[in-house]
């Protein structure tokens, strides 16, 4: 491969194709009807690099969506197929990527290689510009960003012949990126964040519609329980669908008794709707007899306990400053932010020493513009006070629970500048400039906790302002990262984490 053709170039050229944020102004005036375009200019798309629809069976797809959980099912259904079948070369396609977006594409647990990112993605990129014919004129000649890796995905796992491929969705269902696969083996739909409904401005039976736009004709469809109005939806859409059969996954007891390798109560759903996508994968594509529902046998039980997930309720000691413990979740819901919470407000996290004796607390953290940040900032201070009531913690509360509180953008470094593959198009330059965002948070935490002094909150340009902070803090120290996974990612890049993290 020559030199123009590395790793860091195929970054750059993706880095091209990312919608500013003008253009997703644009999507989010539409009320998202720009996403009904996805579809077809995927299949497009697909064609002009070579492939039709119909050979993307071949790569056996578990196709999972939701509005919470669907990352952390789709790793624990990586984590059973891998235990249960070591022979397996297994892919697994996710999004976003933490601090490298190879790691977008897994095989075996593992992102691609650098070389391997190189090579697939630019035979994609080479063969859309050798083949210029569209169907549609009004499509771009190249995808936007997640479309394009979507497309490198497919390649890749098409290339490397997988046995099995779990497929996370985007954004949606009925119109993201990944749901052109004819044919999966099974779908599933995790939890339908009540959230949502708020910031996306839809109803929880438009959300439970685009959701089940995943499940296909001669498809098990799968879900977890949900709120009434959705699960009705889901339910008929089944139905509209012609799926195999439509099942609603409830709790395992069992799950109860182990210690699962993802932090977090929430988890034991997100674990049992996994294991019921692996039971029924097995017995369709290995020929493994059916377990019932609430089985779990020992290999299973191994690989949920195996399970790693970065970035999400995830405890990370500082290798390079004994004192520090990372506390990383990019909770950037309501729900996932109370979640998020009472993992950290914990007898085993925040509340294990005495008042008196506890590590510092210092908490950083970010929300994309189009989010109400007052509301996260007033649930997650009121979930606190809730939880140091009941510990029964005298002498705290959620007004002095944080020692330093940081409002920082997600540039990288104090230079302004991003590593490669952090950099993003989607905050108008000149509310980034004027740290907009973090200025509201800011005003929103003095309005919540008025008495909470001037010099320990924060406003920055960067993630690496951010890490100075905390080093600058006497150890121990426990440090809480939320509201953004790019956020996390950009800590673990920039306080040396990736050895211990990822």
């Amino acid at each position: 491969m020559s030199s123009t053709r590395s790793y860091a170039d195929a970054v750059d050229h993706l880095n091209s194709l990312q919608s500013n944020a003008a253009t997703l102004d644009a999507v989010r005036a539409s009320g998202g009807r720009l996403s009904e375009f996805a579809i077809p200019e995927m299949l497009e798309y697909l064609g002009r690099i070579g492939y039709e629809a119909e050979d993307l069976n071949a790569l056996n797809v578990i196709h999972v969506t939701g509005t919470k959980g669907k990352g952390s099912t789709c790793a624990f259904t990586n984590s059973i197929l891998r235990h249960v079948k070591p022979e397996w070369r297994v892919g697994l396609y996710t999004s976003p990527h933490l601090v490298a977006v190879r790691e977008r594409i897994r095989v075996n647990g593992s992102p691609i290689s650098e070389e391997d990112f190189a090579r697939f993605f630019f035979e994609v990129w080479d063969r859309l510009d050798k083949n210029e014919v569209r169907a549609h004129p009004s499509t771009p000649s190249k995808p936007a960003y997640f479309r394009f890796v979507t497309l490198v995905a497919f390649h890749a796992f098409l290339s490397l012949k997988v046995d099995a491929t779990i497929l996370e969705v985007g954004v949606g269902g009925a119109y993201d990126s990944t749901n052109i696969v004819p044919r999966p083996t099974v779908t599933g739909v995790s939890a339908l964040g009540i959230d949502h409904v708020g910031v996306l401005g839809k109803t929880i039976p438009e959300i439970a519609w685009q959701k089940a736009g995943i499940y296909k004709p001669g498809v098990p469809a799968l879900t977890v329980e949900q709120p009434e109005e959705g699960m009705k939806v889901l339910e008929q859409r089944a139905a509209e669908l012609k799926t195999a059969s439509f099942e609603v996954v409830h709790a395992i007891p069992a799950l109860d008794t182990i210690r699962l390798g993802l932090s977090g109560a929430h988890q034991r759903q997100n674990a049992a709707l996994a294991v019921r996508l692996a039971q029924k994968f097995l017995s369709l594509r290995a020929g493994e007899p059916e377990l019932p529902a609430d089985a779990l046998p020992p290999q299973y039980v191994a690989a949920l306990q195996a399970t790693r997930w970065p970035g999400r309720c995830q405890t990370v000691r500082d290798p390079a400053h004994a004192g520090t413990t990372w506390f990383l979740d990019g909770a950037h819901t309501l729900e996932s932010l109370e979640c998020c919470v009472r993992w950290f407000v914990s007898p085993d996290a925040a509340l294990r020493t005495p008042p008196d004796a506890r590590p510092r607390r210092v908490l950083v953290f970010n929300c994309t513009a189009g989010r109400t940040g007052a509301t996260f900032l007033r649930a997650m201070l009121e979930g606190i006070e809730q939880l140091l009531q009941e510990h029964a913690r005298e002498g705290e509360s959620s007004g002095t629970f944080f020692d330093q509180v940081v409002f920082c953008t997600n540039v990288t470094y104090a230079s302004g500048n991003y590593k490669g593959d952090l950099t993003s198009k989607n905050v108008h330059g000149h509310d980034l400039v004027a740290l907009k965002v973090q200025h509201e948070l800011a005003d929103a935490w003095r309005t919540l906790l008025p008495s909470f002094p001037a010099d320990r909150l924060h406003v920055l340009p960067s993630v690496e302002h951010a890490v100075n902070i905390v080093r600058q803090e006497p150890q121990p120290v426990d440090v809480l990262v939320a509201g953004s996974l790019h956020l996390v990612g950009g800590i673990i890049e920039v306080a040396g984490l990736k050895d211990v993290a990822l």
